[in-house]
C-alpha cells in the first residue's frame, strides 16, 4: 500500500496512539499526533520529517478546528483515527455525575467532533478511512462498566450508522474493540468513585482483578497497531476489528447467548406484531 497517506491520530501520548503513530513514522506515512500536553510527543516526532505534534483537547472545538485546519491545509486527512479515551470504573448506582458526564465528552462527543470535523475533506476528495477505537466493552457489558460501556457501545453503534451513510462517498469506516491489552488504560488513566458495600462481591472484585492486572494484560499495542494498519491497508476493511483472544472469547459467549435468549423468546417476539402483519 502507499505510504504516502496521511494520518491524524488522537491521544497519542501513550498505548494504542503512540503504538500505532510509531509505527506509521517508522513506514514512512505522514502522521499528524496529537495529545492534550504536546511536549508528551516531543521525542516522538522529533528528527522525523514525516511527523508532527499537534495539541488537542477533543473536548475543545477550537483545538479540534485548529488541528484539521492544519492537516487539510498540508493535503488533508486520509486516515482519522479517534483514540483519545479513558475509562471510569464503576458501580451505576456509585457513578459521580462530573465523572460520567466527563467521560462521555471524550469518549463520545469529542470523537464525534473530531469526525465531523473531517468528513467533508474526506467527502470533497472522495476518499478517506476513519478508524475508531471503542471496545470489547462496546459489546459485552460487565459489572462495573455501565458508564464506560454506555460510551463505548455509543462508539459501535454510530460508526456502523456512519458506515452506511459514508461507504457510497468513498469513505470507510472501522471500529476496533480491544480486549485487555498493555497500555496505561487499567493504570494511571483510570477513573473510580467512593465505593457502596453493596457491591463489594460484584463490582468491586472485579475492578480490583482489573486493577491488578494492569501491566500484565496479555494483549501487546504493538500488534494492536500492526493489526490496524493491515484494516486500513485492506481493500475490503472490516466494520468491526475485535483485537486480542480475550476479546474474542466474550463476543463469542455473547453472541452465543443472544442467539439462545432470541430462540427462547421468538414467539413472543412475533406475536408483537399486528395479526396481518404476521400472516403477510
Amino acid at each position: 500500500m502507499p505510504a504516502n497517506r496521511t494520518w491524524l491520530i488522537t491521544g497519542c501520548s501513550t498505548g494504542f496512539g503512540r503504538a500505532l503513530a510509531e509505527l506509521l513514522i517508522a513506514r514512512g506515512e505522514r502522521v499528524f499526533a496529537t495529545a492534550r500536553r504536546v511536549e508528551q510527543l516531543a521525542d516522538l516526532v522529533d528528527g522525523h520529517d514525516n511527523a508532527h505534534a499537534l495539541t488537542v483537547d477533543v473536548t475543545s472545538n477550537a483545538d479540534i478546528a485548529a488541528a484539521v485546519a492544519a492537516v487539510e491545509a498540508a493535503g488533508g486527512v486520509d486516515v482519522l483515527v479517534n483514540n483519545a479515551g479513558y475509562g471510569y470504573l464503576t458501580a451505576f448506582e456509585e457513578g459521580d455525575e462530573a465523572g460520567y458526564r466527563a467521560q462521555f465528552e471524550t469518549n463520545v462527543f469529542g470523537l464525534i467532533a473530531m469526525t465531523k470535523a473531517v468528513l467533508p475533506g474526506m467527502r470533497a476528495r472522495g476518499s478517506g478511512h476513519i478508524v475508531n477505537i471503542a471496545s470489547v466493552g462496546g459489546l459485552v457489558g460487565n459489572p462495573g462498566s455501565s458508564y464506560y460501556a454506555a460510551t463505548k457501545f455509543g462508539v459501535v453503534g454510530l460508526s456502523e450508522a456512519l458506515s452506511k451513510e459514508v461507504g457510497s462517498l468513498g469513505i470507510k469506516v472501522t471500529v476496533v474493540e480491544p480486549g485487555p491489552f498493555r497500555t496505561d488504560w487499567a493504570g494511571r488513566s483510570l477513573q473510580t468513585s467512593e465505593r457502596i458495600s453493596a457491591y463489594a462481591e460484584t463490582v468491586h472484585r472485579r475492578l480490583d482483578e482489573v486493577a491488578g492486572y494492569s501491566g500484565h494484560q496479555p494483549g501487546d499495542p504493538v500488534r494492536a497497531a500492526e493489526a490496524i494498519v493491515a484494516a486500513v491497508d485492506s481493500a475490503n476493511p472490516p466494520l468491526n476489528l475485535v483485537l486480542g483472544a480475550p476479546a474474542l472469547k466474550l463476543l463469542r459467549e455473547k453472541l452465543a447467548a443472544l442467539t439462545a435468549e432470541i430462540e427462547q423468546w421468538e414467539a413472543v417476539t412475533l406475536g408483537a406484531d399486528f395479526p396481518e402483519s404476521r400472516e403477510a
